[in-house]
């Protein structure tokens, strides 16, 4: 490992803890207000799961062109213009890692105060922040470490869950295949359906993350090769995971008992081991959130970082300490993660969130067809798997699902929009006085 640098081990394991967290600890209960089969909701996670993949394919290429930090703010700023970089990472800077943060804080804090009526969830979800925030602010070496060792257990934690809930006593009935006898709105018909389209946000939530070590690309080893590995190990990993433990939360747990609840995962956990030691489970899942928790305070400032960088007026952004660490922008993200957790319910928060950072990466993705275009002539590098079908699978998946998130919940989705509007003012207002990205794409790191 270089020093100062993160190798693509870490860089995998930040992919995987950016996913793993809040969204398939909590929204299985919502999906199933929507979508009342397990053949409906086991698709859900397979479909989510095509698409988060076609996604990192796409990236790949995006950050192997332009290995730089930033993510969608680098890529669309290059690609079409530093306006459309701007709200992008406007959005990043601003909800995009902030709100997920609180989420799995305010989850963490939910898990822990259903063992411990005592204590109090909003309390403890702000405690755990500050002291991640804390830890995150010294030196990548020690940031590392802890990411390390928090997502291997975590990973070690869900396959455990999964074994043993196949080895429970009385599991539920979990058809994987749609037969004569299901209702309306329960076999094939179910997954053309609004609602579920709807529900797919929520996996769309939790399958978030995906892109992560684009954010830090400048803090990876060989990011042209490194960055899109981490994508694609990262993602089928955890794509894996994921439905075999909505499967297990299935198997373990009665449909109606997990209906509309947020800690489903401690649900299943009593089910699987006896309220004792499902509570025991519970407080692990509680503790291994801690992951997510510190991927998004790793990962979500290192755009901040790139924006401070490149405009003037946001130039205290990018102050760094003697390790190269952004302290002010850590410190900034944590700030409005904890004004989340003070306001704002959990469920119209994350509908919020999802289809804020669908838009976002819906217009991202697009933009490999113009890098495509005027890269033609080029060959070095890494090329999207598929193309241009992986591309043209997420565009077409994902613009489905923000559809109906619109027509279904326009409040959480006209707030996303009035989320970017308000980048687009702040932009004109106080237009940048230094422009980086003149020249559309360039594929030397900056």
């Amino acid at each position: 490992m270089q020093k100062g640098k993160i190798n693509v081990f870490t860089a995998t394991l930040v992919v995987i803890s950016g996913m793993i967290g809040t969204g398939v600890f909590t929204s299985l209960g919502f999906q199933l207000m929507g979508v009342h089969s397990s053949f409906g909701i086991l698709m859900l996670w397979l479909i989510g799961g095509i698409i988060a993949l076609c996604g990192a394919f796409s990236y790949g290429e995006l950050a192997s062109a332009m290995p730089r930090s930033g993510g969608e703010y680098t890529y669309l700023s290059k690609i079409f213009h530093p306006f459309a970089g701007f709200l992008s990472g406007w959005v990043s800077a601003t909800v995009a890692f902030a709100a997920p943060t609180a989420l799995s804080a305010i989850a963490l804090g939910t898990y822990v105060s259903k063992v411990y009526p005592g204590i109090n969830p909003q309390l403890l979800a702000i405690s755990v922040i500050l002291l991640i925030t804390v830890i995150h602010s010294f030196n990548l070496r020690q940031s590392s470490r802890f990411q390390n060792i928090f997502t291997l257990l975590e990973i070690l934690l869900i396959l455990f869950f999964i074994a043993s809930g196949f080895m429970m006593g009385s599991p539920q009935a979990v058809p994987l295949l749609p037969n004569e006898s299901s209702l309306p709105g329960e076999g094939w018909s179910s997954i053309f359906s609004s609602s579920f389209a709807v529900s797919l946000i929520y996996v769309s939530y939790a399958y978030s993350g995906w892109n992560t070590s684009t954010y830090m690309a400048s803090d990876i080893e060989n990011p042209r090769r490194n960055v899109p590995r981490s994508l694609f190990y990262g993602t089928i990993i955890v794509m894996v995971l994921y439905i075999l433990l909505n499967y297990i939360f299935l198997y373990s747990a009665p449909a109606k008992e997990l209906q509309g609840q947020v800690e489903v995962g401690l649900i299943s956990a009593i089910h699987i081991f006896g309220v004792k030691t499902g509570n025991l489970m519970g407080m692990m899942i509680a503790l291994l959130l801690v992951a997510s928790i510190s991927s998004f305070i790793l990962a979500g400032p290192r755009i901040a970082k790139v924006m401070g960088e490149d405009l003037s007026q946001l130039s205290f952004l990018s102050i760094t300490n003697k390790n190269g660490i952004p302290y002010i922008a850590i410190a900034i993200q944590s700030l409005i993660s904890l004004m989340l957790i003070l306001s704002g319910s959990f469920d119209k928060v994350l509908l919020y969130i999802g289809f804020t950072l669908s838009l976002s990466t819906f217009f991202t993705v697009a933009g490999l067809f113009v890098l495509r275009y005027r890269n033609k002539n080029k060959t070095d590098g890494y090329k999207t798997f598929g193309y241009p079908v992986t591309p043209i699978i997420f565009l077409a998946l994902t613009g489905w699902m923000l559809y109906h998130t619109m027509k279904n919940s326009p409040k959480e989705s006209l707030l996303g929009l009035a989320t970017i509007l308000a980048g687009g003012i702040i932009y004109f207002i106080k237009k940048p006085t230094k422009n980086p990205h003149e020249n559309p794409i360039q594929t030397e790191e900056s």
